[in-house]
């Protein structure tokens, strides 16, 4: 029996290159690595080095803050602990809020950006009021005084946030890019130069903004704007303060020992702290210039204190740990999920950093006196739980981290 042998049906010529592109398109499809989107995804445990670094700096202050006011506390007010045990209370309550904050999710701060931005402009208007014009810069709530220009630094890098972070793809144009923000920071600016005469936190405030505005994606030549007003806010300065004023300051600044029994006192003394202390210091509670040299020596020039007491060992730790807490903080703005995470991180630990350089330079007499405050170290309620708040804020973002993928994607 013949079997019938199947007739194989032929491909036709048309065919065969359409299979073998698909063939091809596979091929480089499976070259290309995979993918993996960014997700907003909770990773849930705080950033450690982070809270370590915080609880460090603010133990330290505290130990600062005791060791260079009980001699002056001691003769103005008759209670050696009367600085450190406010400071301790306000320590404590800071650490409370940062732990409260580190558990409230950043986004929150997203949805109320306009809300926390008003009331804070609402608070410095009414020192204003309640000064009746004056140069004031506090007000009085339930019998303890608070600085709203301290809450105002922390409004402005959450509104300026949410405006990066919702024109972030416009950022180099004009109406989003630069008007906005102009909009939010010159009422800020208003207030503290004719008002409360307050040129450490307007420069604080300017820079910060600035600063976020360019790692936002604004392009150099919006800065133009700011020139003029910065002119205009050095001239307001000046209109407010005196010509002579400035001219004091300035002049004391470029020789501090011009006028020592008057304007130039202070750094004088505190010149003569930090080369009194050496390379390892008189040792910790032993300085001489906070019995009554150094005027207020808890407040601005605690860092002279820190170089009288510890020596250069002791100053170039202080400046270590501030430069490790800004570079954890900056990792954690790198690993943020999402842009308005990010810039604000970025804002805080900025403000950090710039205040740490700038006491540190007037300290030092590389700058002019302008009144800035060393955070977690100089006395002051407001500024040390606000800033203990702030670090609750970078805690929380920190929880919020990108991971990739573990079949050796990319993330994108």
């Amino acid at each position: 029996m013949q079997s019938k042998s199947r007739a194989v049906p032929r491909k036709s010529a048309k065919a065969a290159p359409s299979v073998k592109k698909r063939l091809t398109a596979k091929a480089k499809q499976s070259a290309k690595p995979k993918v993996r989107v960014r997700r907003h995804r909770k990773q849930g445990s705080l950033d450690m080095a982070f809270l370590l670094l915080v609880l460090i700096l603010c133990a330290f202050g505290l130990l600062m803050v005791f060791s260079a006011s009980y001699a002056y506390a001691s003769y103005y007010i008759g209670n050696s602990f009367h600085y450190i045990q406010k400071q301790a209370i306000f320590a404590a309550m800071g650490l409370v809020a940062m732990l409260v904050l580190s558990r409230i999710p950043y986004y929150i701060y997203k949805n109320i950006s306009s809300f926390i931005y008003l009331f804070a402009l609402f608070l410095m208007l009414l020192v204003v009021i309640v000064n009746g014009g004056g140069a004031g810069r506090f007000i009085n709530i339930a019998g303890t005084t608070f600085q709203p220009s301290e809450l105002m630094k922390f409004a402005i890098i959450v509104i300026f946030a949410d405006l990066i972070g919702k024109n972030y793809s416009k950022m180099d144009t004009l109406r989003y890019g630069i008007i906005p923000f102009l909009v939010a920071l010159i009422p800020v600016i208003l207030i503290l130069v004719v008002f409360q005469r307050h040129l450490s936190a307007t420069i604080i405030i300017c820079a910060i903004g600035a600063v976020m505005m360019f790692v936002g994606g604004m392009k150099l030549r919006y800065f133009m704007p700011f020139i003029p007003v910065g002119v205009l806010v050095v001239l307001g300065v000046i209109m407010v303060k005196g010509v002579d004023y400035w001219g004091e300051r300035i002049s004391g600044w470029m020789d501090p020992f011009s006028d020592v029994s008057n304007t130039t006192w202070q750094t004088v003394q505190s010149l003569v702290a930090i080369g009194s202390g050496g390379l390892m210091g008189l040792g910790l509670g032993n300085s001489r210039q906070k019995y009554l040299y150094l005027p207020e020596p808890q407040n601005d020039f605690i860092f002279a204190i820190v170089c009288e007491e510890l020596g250069l060992i002791g100053a170039i730790l202080v400046i270590v740990l501030f430069a490790l807490l800004v570079y954890r903080g900056f990792s954690i703005a790198n690993k943020a999920p999402n842009k308005f995470a990010a810039m604000l991180v970025v804002g805080i630990v900025f403000q950090i950093a710039l205040q740490a350089i700038l006491n540190i330079g007037v300290v030092c007499n590389a700058i002019p006196n302008t009144g800035i405050s060393l955070p977690f170290f100089s006395y002051g309620g407001t500024a040390l739980m606000v800033q203990m708040a702030e670090m609750g804020v970078v805690l929380n973002v920190s929880r919020y981290t990108m991971i990739e993928d573990q079949e050796g994607g990319e993330l994108r």
